[in-house]
């Protein structure tokens, strides 16, 4: 029977849920600061349009950027690794079946799976049980970066629509119940496709949600009244 596991999503859910989030907040943060000094004109639309747009090419350019330096660093490791297997076969295979003996075989059963594990795909074999790289977790710098821009833009096209939608009277708090809201969802959307609690996510991601966006709209109300 096919077992599905979480971990196998970690790859791109990790991303997702980092851009999803970061773009529902951080575009919020800065209507929600622009707003509180000035809840009028077009002001408030161009920079949510332009923290949309800063942000979705900033975090596609940060997870590659980072991703990228990963891969390089898990290569540079796989290709030393296969020099050393060409140079001491027999090395290799007694620090594998050392690996083994670590984790609870006895010393005839971790040199025979060493041995034939070598025979099969000795790099494959060091790579996953040596290095700690497999094909879950190893790095995908395109895959990271298209999730996170994506992502990023999903999440904060909601601010943005609410700055077209809402009332200036009311846009501030508009802006704070339509982010808190899309941002619970995310949080519960998340756990879930992760295997996590519910609660705890989306309670951590509306907090920390709450906290950041009073603070900037705090830090843009003083400015506006200092201004004004």
């Amino acid at each position: 029977m096919n077992e599905n596991h979480f971990i196998t999503r970690i790859g791109w859910l990790r991303a997702a849920v980092l851009g999803a989030n970061d773009g529902v907040l951080s575009t919020a943060s800065v209507i929600a600061g622009v707003a509180a000094a000035n809840p009028q004109g077009r002001q408030v639309l161009l920079a949510g349009i332009a923290a949309l747009v800063a942000g979705a090419m900033s975090m596609a350019a940060g997870e590659y950027v980072s991703v990228s330096s990963q891969a390089d660093t898990e290569a540079a490791d796989l290709a030393r690794e296969e020099q050393e297997q060409m140079h001491d076969p027999r090395g290799e295979t007694r620090e594998l079946a050392a690996i083994y003996i670590k984790r609870g075989l006895s010393a005839d059963l971790a040199k025979q799976v060493a041995a034939q594990l070598m025979a099969k795909d000795a790099l494959a074999a060091h790579a996953r049980d040596e290095l700690g790289i497999t094909e879950v977790s190893i790095a995908n710098p395109v895959q990271a970066a298209l999730a996170s821009a994506t992502t990023f833009t999903a999440g904060g096209i909601w601010p943005v629509l609410t700055v077209l939608l809402a009332p200036p009277p009311v846009l501030l708090h508009a802006t704070f119940a339509v982010a808190l809201v899309v941002l619970a969802v995310l949080g519960a959307a998340g756990a879930r496709a992760g295997g996590a609690k519910v609660v705890p996510a989306t309670v951590r991601v509306v907090f920390w949600g709450a906290l950041a966006m009073a603070v900037t709209a705090g830090v843009g109300h003083l400015f506006g009244t200092a201004v004004g």
